[in-house]
């Protein structure tokens, strides 16, 4: 191993932006469900299911319509 090592050459990671960063988010039981059963029948993982649906909805820039009673 080096004592030094020269980084003045390097590259900046390119793959960057498609990093993963863990997070904790309270899902309810049923949405859990749904996307398992979804999962079991694409042979997707439900977690990778929930991240491509949510990046699906970013991308589209959707946003929800709640309405308050």
């Amino acid at each position: 191993m080096r004592d030094e090592y020269d980084f003045s050459t390097a590259r900046a990671n390119p793959y960057l932006k498609r990093l993963k960063k863990q997070v904790t988010i309270r899902l309810d039981v049923d949405s859990i469900d749904y996307f398992k059963a979804l999962a079991g029948r694409t042979g997707i993982p439900y977690q990778s299911l929930i991240n491509l649906y949510l990046a699906d909805c970013a991308a589209n820039r959707r946003e929800l319509a709640l309405t308050w009673q």
